[in-house]
């Protein structure tokens, strides 16, 4: 009979420790994991901390109000080091190990095609934050940034307006890598469309990292002393921007002689960099900090009081945002309101219920998430830079402007196809 109780003992301690052990999924379960890929170190940490810290707080706030489907979020930072290759193992990672239902993250398109088989293969889900060169759909990518025409193509046409200068000739400047090269030959395309021949045309690419503009810029006043209106066009990305940027300011490059538009230049890239010599150069983006509306004002008290909160560096004194910011914020709260339409984190109910969403964005405007291309309607700006590292926004779009990711300068284009092919589920 003792030995009957013990083995009963025995049996009842197994179950308990059988059903402690099974609570401990479930329990992993009341929260839903999010992945956040962003750069925390290496040349593009200047421009993807304080994305990471955009998601951040953007899940503090959802999980304010609710969570999602009653279940808290729960963030997963990894960090990519601006290291391609790291990249895609990172998102291996997230996606199979952490097993999170979505991931928010990358800024070079470099790292995002290094991940982008990794998301299809897993049939994963990415929000990428970033204006780009486009040539791209896939089916586990929403992207939340300019294609070319929400930004590259609008900003060539101001500087060619009487507006913009009247530039016949331009200089194409990036950093070596896809989205430079793709982004200049389709404006080397429509600039052919307009008239500009190739010798009124300079391309130039430097590696990441680059921290010597002293010789680049002394063609650049070269190529511009030749007699006709000059503009450089820079796609230069990460940090090589601050001596960029100090270079032009020593040899007087001044915005009135030959104006610079950037893609890639918001806020944060100028924090570092005395803007005084900089005035009146140009960035073209879909969200400047210095808009007026009530959208961007609650949006810019909100991260200035996270900011100070956390003691984010150089937010906590400084708070700045800036057009990546955004693109997140909206990203996420799209995001979340598809799963709530969708009542599942199930990726490809979550794929379906993202078209045709909407979102009060701080641009002042409505974003919508195309019905069939998985990029925002969105608005373009161009702002000139101003002595305080802020942008005067001198032009915009009437309204959001659909996306066109494969561009109609590029030979073939026509025939590709305005909605992602259907990736077979895991």
């Amino acid at each position: 009979m003792q030995r009957r109780f013990t083995l009963q003992a025995i049996a009842a301690a197994t179950l308990a420790a059988a059903a402690g052990l099974s609570a401990l999924p479930a329990q992993a379960a009341d929260t839903i994991k999010v992945g956040v890929l962003h750069s925390l170190s290496g040349t593009m940490a200047i421009s993807e901390t304080v994305l990471k810290d955009t998601v951040l707080m953007a899940i503090d706030d959802i999980n304010a109000h609710g969570g999602v489907l009653g279940k808290k979020l729960e963030p997963v930072v990894v960090d990519p080091a601006s290291n391609w290759p790291l990249f895609a193992e990172k998102a291996k990672q997230l996606l199979t190990q952490d097993k999170v239902a979505v991931v928010f993250g990358c800024w070079t398109s470099v790292s995002r095609k290094s991940v982008l088989p990794v998301f299809e293969e897993n049939n994963g889900l990415l929000f990428y934050p970033v204006q780009y060169e486009g040539e791209e759909l896939s089916k586990n990518v929403f992207y939340t940034g300019a294609a070319p025409n929400q930004q590259a193509i609008p900003a060539v046409e101001y500087l060619m307006s009487k507006d913009g200068g009247g530039a016949k000739r331009f200089v194409l400047l990036g950093t070596d890598y896809v989205y430079p090269r793709t982004t200049n030959k389709i404006l080397r395309a429509f600039l052919h469309t307009k008239g500009v021949k190739d010798e009124d045309i300079m391309e130039e690419y430097t590696p990441f990292g680059h921290s010597d503009y002293q010789t680049i810029i002394a063609k650049i006043k070269k190529f511009a002393g030749e007699g006709k209106k000059t503009a450089v066009v820079s796609t230069i990305n990460g940090d090589s921007n601050v001596p960029f940027y100090k270079e032009l300011g020593n040899q007087g490059l001044k915005a009135k002689d030959v104006p610079v538009v950037a893609f890639s230049v918001g806020e944060e890239e100028l924090r570092g960099v005395d803007t005084k010599p900089l005035v009146g150069h140009l960035a073209a983006w879909n969200y400047f900090m210095s808009i007026k509306n009530p959208t961007n004002d609650a949006f810019i008290k909100q991260w200035s009081a996270y900011a100070k909160a956390k003691g984010i560096a150089g937010h906590k004194d400084k708070p700045l945002t800036n057009d990546p910011m955004e693109a997140t914020w909206i990203g996420i709260h799209m995001w979340k309101q598809a799963v709530e339409k969708a009542k599942s984190t199930d990726v490809d109910k979550v794929i379906a219920a993202m078209a045709g969403q909407t979102f009060k964005a701080p641009s002042g405007f409505t974003a919508m998430m195309d019905e069939k291309n998985h990029h925002l309607h969105k608005p373009v700006f161009i702002g000139e830079v101003k002595a305080d590292g802020q942008f005067n926004v001198v032009w915009k779009t009437p309204g959001p402007i659909k996306a066109k990711p494969w561009s109609p300068y590029i030979e073939g284009n026509d025939k590709k196809p305005d909605e992602p092919a259907k990736v077979a589920s895991k």
